[in-house]
């Protein structure tokens, strides 16, 4: 029986958060077992702060790349190698199925090194136990965190529950988010919008957000969220609305969790934020899908709603678009009408 079980899910925030089912399903199972996890700091808080997860490995990637190939990283990577084989895992998981993770089995003196069949960039020939998964990694109709509990299944644990468990917030982040939503106002119900997201392919046009924007102006509180890089978005978008409050650019990603647990909507496109709003289990979360694949990456469940294009060439998957004319037309395809209709629905409005 092992005892000790090692996650590999470097990246990215959304990633990260459809890897926390599988956490929880082992350790349901096995609540003796220690679970480590390999993280980039990017994504990393999620993880650290995490009950089930005992021992988190941060590889600061950022840093990595800023400096370049130096000896100082190579003497943080064996550190951090040295770290991991200390621990003596008995079972490593590679969930990423990417080269940038499976690069690091070599390193590792764990015995079974055990992945999903269809792995990109060769990752595959780095482990030594290959489990055949139901559908392949990119497939646009299987959702990645019911991918991810094929590997549960595969240890013995239950697949059938998802389960987030965030960790609850510090004091501090309590006190602060309790400060910045102080002026709300407490009569209106609050609905999160997070319009930006890393690929610029997945934005909704800036013409459907004012659209519905302006049926929630006066009935709501309009509350933006992002990074300072979005505010110039968000003050397009936003040109009209009366009552809206912008916290951009000043929360952290759990101060951004404790937001949205303050929410009873959550609008966003495929984001980060999303994942996180999902994996709060608190608001309604509306996901707003143009370039990927709702069904391989929307929130869902009872609390969810996922909106996408009924075109052709939908989910591209890319980062660009490849459409020579009609550029960019899944942006422009998600009626705003549509999701109007939803609230209603949700916020019992006219």
């Amino acid at each position: 029986m092992f005892k000790k079980i090692l996650i590999l899910r470097l990246s990215a925030i959304g990633d990260t958060i459809h890897t926390l089912p599988l956490v929880n399903a082992l350790k349901a199972k096995y609540p003796q077992c220690h679970i480590g996890w390999v993280v980039e700091d990017k994504a990393a808080l999620f993880v650290k702060e995490h009950k089930n997860v005992d021992s988190c490995y941060v590889i600061p990637r950022k840093t990595w790349k800023k400096r370049g190939i130096c000896l100082e990283n190579i003497k943080e990577f064996s550190k951090i190698i040295k770290k991991i084989n200390d621990e003596h895992y008995d079972i490593v998981l590679d969930t990423q199925q990417l080269f940038k993770s499976a690069m690091l089995l070599p390193f590792l003196n764990i015995k079974r090194k055990i992945t999903l069949t269809g792995g990109r960039e060769f990752s595959g020939f780095f482990s030594n136990e290959i489990v055949k998964a139901s559908h392949e990694l990119f497939d646009t109709e299987y959702h990645v965190v019911k991918r991810n509990l094929e590997l549960a299944e595969y240890l013995g644990a239950d697949s059938g529950r998802i389960e987030f468990d965030l960790s609850l917030p510090h004091t501090e982040v309590i006190n602060k988010v309790r400060s910045l939503l102080s002026t709300v106002k407490p009569d209106r119900k609050n609905v999160v919008i997070c319009p930006a997201t890393t690929w610029e392919n997945k934005h909704w046009d800036e013409k459907s957000w004012q659209s519905l924007l302006a049926y929630l102006n006066g009935k709501v509180n309009l509350i933006f969220t992002g990074t300072e890089n979005d505010l110039a978005l968000i003050k397009r978008i936003s040109e009209g609305v009366s009552d809206s409050f912008v916290l951009a650019g000043q929360t952290n990603l759990e101060e951004l969790a404790e937001v949205f647990r303050h929410a009873d909507v959550v609008i966003s496109p495929d984001s980060g934020s999303a994942h996180i709003a999902w994996a709060v289990e608190k608001p309604f979360v509306i996901t707003i899908f143009t370039a990927t694949a709702a069904g391989r990456n929307a929130p869902f469940g009872p609390n969810c709603a996922a909106f996408y294009p009924e075109i052709p060439c939908y989910p591209c998957m890319k980062r660009k678009c490849r459409l020579k004319s009609g550029k960019n037309i899944c942006q422009s395809s998600v009626a705003a009408e549509k999701i109007v209709k939803l609230l209603k629905d949700i916020l019992h409005s006219d």
